[in-house]
């Protein structure tokens, strides 16, 4: 008789989802203030772009090297711990010396090791609840993270604000100086994060690898078949070189092709290109490997893992992409949109763009408001509907959201569609992860959780390649119709969330 995972009490599930809170806090640090360090340093973005798609490149190969390692360890702090406080320490460190760097290009490089860090922080804490949760738990699980991500969203982007205005410290500083109301907001993000990671490491002990054994063989009891677990493919060296090969054919003539006609097409299709010529190499490398027997390591366990997703992942990878999409058209354009289409000025010298941009803030501050109190509804919606029905509903809502923007021209109705945007947000971060644990093994949680991260990151990089060619060729430089875009993209994800496949025993 095999025992079943034990049901977890509210405290616990929130002990263990509170390390999710300093991540957060990194993160939203991250993205709210590097643009300034950047700029205070001397930054001409023109030339910069490499910087903001460096972060999430570093995302698709942390991850996934972290997740398999951590599939593979066990210690005397546990499976996932170690890697959580490692990343944790790595970060808070990133955070106390980064409003400190003397340089622009110092400034970079501690921006790719902060990202690096909370990624290493981040991967296990989506498997660590794939782990720890029964089935029926999982979607208040990941719920959970999402409330504390909202939370610390709304804190932390907020932290430069209140040092300056709460505690009276300054908010200006001399030309190439960071201000100190930055420097001190790093400071208390970096004892947050760490803080954070420390209370879930101390309060929440994981089950040994004896134990997750026997959990999974009674989840495969209760559904009845093994059709949910993943079942390992090797990939002939022919395979790899054939998919190699053919990626990086694509490209080279693509580089080519953009380099002939850099006149009339945007530079940034150039990263587009680089994404299939990375991507051939490393397939030709794991070809390399596999010819000299060379199979037991984790890089062609990643590879091969790659194109042996269960169904469900791979139908899920589909949801995960169109649905992450709209977010980087919001991230990258809102405010142009809101500020020329709404307030009627292309001039970020006028006061009447500076509303429009302050505006923007507030639009921004609503729906990662709305992400804390749809966090506390989804779990209700999932026990009546289930989980991929709820997620279609919340990115039908976020799809429609992004649309309404061309329809509604007075920015003060703005704050209707962000509540959309928000339950959208708030099932992304959380359903996609409970919906993709159930047909995982939890000896590979790690490194499919690490997988899934491409379709987080490949979504940003095709926005980061294509939305300024559509807006400046096909939108007549009108910025309102990428979010036009990303909400048809969000509608899409939602029809495609109805199809993905889901053990019997879960709803």
């Amino acid at each position: 008789m095999h025992n079943n995972k034990p049901q977890l009490g509210f405290w616990q599930i929130w002990n263990m989802c509170f390390g999710f809170l300093g991540i957060q806090f990194g993160f939203a640090l991250q993205n709210a203030n590097v643009s300034r360090i950047f700029e205070t340093l001397g930054a001409d973005y023109n030339n910069l772009a490499i910087l903001w798609v460096a972060a999430p490149v570093t995302g698709l190969i942390v991850q996934p090297i972290i997740g398999y390692l951590s599939d593979n360890t066990w210690t005397r702090l546990g499976r996932r711990r170690p890697y959580f406080l490692m990343g944790a320490v790595l970060a808070c460190t990133a955070l106390f010396i980064m409003p400190h760097s003397p340089t622009l290009w110092i400034a970079a490089g501690m921006l790719w090791i902060l990202d690096a860090s909370i990624n290493i922080s981040m991967e296990p804490t989506r498997a660590f609840v794939g782990d720890m949760l029964p089935k029926n738990q999982r979607g208040t699980g990941y719920a959970m993270q999402s409330f504390f991500i909202g939370v610390a969203s709304v804190i932390a982007s907020a932290l430069p604000w209140m040092m300056a205005n709460w505690f009276d410290i300054s908010n200006t500083a001399p030309a190439g100086m960071i201000p100190d109301s930055v420097k001190f907001s790093f400071y208390f993000g970096g004892i947050a994060f760490l803080g954070a990671i420390i209370w879930t490491v101390v309060t929440t002990p994981e089950y040994s690898p004896e134990q997750q054994a026997e959990f999974e063989k009674a989840e495969l009891a209760q559904a009845g078949s093994e059709e949910v677990m993943y079942h390992s493919e090797t990939r002939s060296a022919k395979t790899y070189f054939q998919w190699g090969g053919v990626s990086t054919l694509i490209g080279l003539v693509a580089g080519g092709y953009i380099h002939q006609n850099i006149a009339t097409l945007d530079k940034n299709l150039y990263i587009l290109a680089g994404i299939f010529l990375l991507f051939g190499l490393l397939q030709l490398v794991a070809g390399w490997l596999t010819t000299q027997a060379k199979t037991n390591n984790g890089f062609v366990t990643v590879m091969g893992d790659l194109f042996a997703m269960p169904a469900a992942m791979r139908q899920l990878a589909f949801v995960q992409f169109f649905s992450w999409f709209p977010f980087f058209a919001m991230w990258t354009y809102m405010t142009a949109a809101v500020t020329s289409y709404h307030f009627g000025t292309g001039d970020p010298t006028s006061s009447l763009y500076a509303e429009g941009a302050d505006w923007v803030g507030i639009l921004f501050s609503t729906y990662n408001g709305v992400t804390v109190i749809a966090a506390l509804i989804i779990p209700l919606l999932v026990k009546r509907i289930g989980l991929k029905t709820t997620h279609m509903v919340n990115l039908v809502l976020g799809g429609l959201g992004f649309i309404s923007f061309v329809l509604i021209r007075d920015p003060d109705y703005l704050v209707l569609p962000m509540i959309g945007v928000g339950f959208a947000w708030a099932s992304i971060l959380s359903l996609p992860y409970a919906i993709l644990s159930n047909v995982l093994p939890t000896r590979k949680m790690g490194v499919f959780m690490g997988i899934f991260n491409y379709f987080i990151v490949l979504p940003q990089i095709l926005a980061a390649s294509v939305l300024g060619f559509l807006v400046s060729k096909i939108f007549d430089n009108q910025p309102v119709f990428a979010l036009v875009v990303g909400g048809a993209s969000m509608l899409l994800a939602g029809a495609l969330a109805l199809r993905v496949q889901q053990p019997k025993d879960v709803a």
